[in-house]
């Protein structure tokens, strides 16, 4: 069934694999049929055990074949379309996540299988996640959150092999990655706005230290310092009425969503009773209220430039466009 022949100009490896995706497609070899042992193809062809290792992990690694151990390689799948595949591991799906993805699979194109993972800010399902999956992917995109030792299971992949998205954190600088710079991201943008929001008496940052990057309380106060302006961080909307002359920076929908209720609530109008500035745009708040302000980042961008970081495997590091977005919330 596997045969290498001397005379033609392809590697050797390579002729296994073809003599396996031949069987595949010719129906001679099925899922979960057992391939002939490593030594078995060896002493057939007179192959180093490299040679025919190197074949195996590369249908490993497309998910064509799997080891069971003690027994030797079985067909995992009949699909030999796939040439490579990416394992994708997103902290949670929003519609923000969701925009990102389908950039990400539109720029990869075809013959590319990506599997796609969540561990939901939970550190322990992070590194199960990619203990469990290690060597079966040709690449490893992580988005680490706000999550700390991260690297410690990051570490144990190739080097080669690993992108970050999102959050790049300190240890683990060295590897490529598409990032945002929340800290400058805030900072920069409150400063465009500051003409705007000089009339407010007091910032409200509504910040979650569990799920929202650590960049954004960095350029909240580093903002409101630098202009002397009174503030006050909370973890979720209070439930005591909202005050006039106050403006709310909110990273996440649901804090909006009470904000706004509470809001109608007291018949307050935005721009006039109070200030919002949102995190992230979607059609929702171009049109709720008459459009909230918002700082955001271009997804779709940060899909597109990872997609092309490694199908032309480059090594780099790119900071993710931002803008501020100015409507009638402040």
């Amino acid at each position: 069934m596997i045969k290498v022949k001397n005379t033609i100009g392809v590697p050797k490896y390579k002729q296994i694999i073809y003599s396996i995706e031949d069987a595949i497609k010719n129906g001679n070899l099925e899922k979960g049929d057992k391939l002939p042992s490593i030594n078995e193809i060896r002493n057939l062809n007179k192959l180093s055990r490299d040679t025919v290792l190197t074949a195996f992990n590369e249908l490993k690694n497309r998910g064509i074949i799997r080891p069971v151990v003690g027994k030797g390689y079985y067909v995992s799948s009949e699909n030999i379309s796939i040439y490579q595949k990416i394992f994708l591991l997103f902290d949670e799906l929003n519609s923000f996540k969701e925009d990102l993805y389908n950039s990400f699979l539109k720029n990869l194109g075809e013959h590319i299988q990506v599997d796609i993972f969540f561990h939901h800010f939970n550190e322990n399902i992070l590194h199960k996640l990619i203990n469990d999956n290690t060597g079966a992917y040709n690449y490893y995109v992580v988005m680490p959150a706000n999550l700390k030792n991260t690297s410690t299971s990051i570490q144990t992949l190739p080097k080669d092999k690993v992108y970050i998205l999102d959050q790049l954190h300190e240890d683990l600088s060295d590897y490529p990655a598409v990032y945002q710079n929340f800290e400058k991201t805030l900072f920069d943008n409150l400063t465009k706005a500051s003409h705007l929001i000089e009339k407010y008496t007091k910032l409200i940052l509504i910040f979650s230290k569990d799920k929202q990057p650590k960049g954004i309380l960095e350029g909240f106060k580093m903002f409101c310092e630098n202009k002397s302006i009174p503030f006050e961080i909370l973890s979720e909307t209070k439930e005591e009425p909202l005050v006039r002359g106050e403006l709310y920076i909110i990273p996440d929908d649901k804090n909006l969503l009470k904000i706004i209720k509470k809001l109608r609530s007291q018949n307050f109008t935005l721009a006039r009773d109070i200030g919002v500035i949102s995190y992230n745009d979607t059609l929702l708040k171009e049109i709720v209220e008459g459009g909230i302000t918002t700082i955001t980042t271009d997804f779709n961008e940060m899909g597109k430039n990872l997609a092309q970081m490694i199908l032309n495997k480059k090594q780099e590091k790119i900071e993710n466009p931002n803008k501020l977005i100015i409507r009638n919330s402040i």
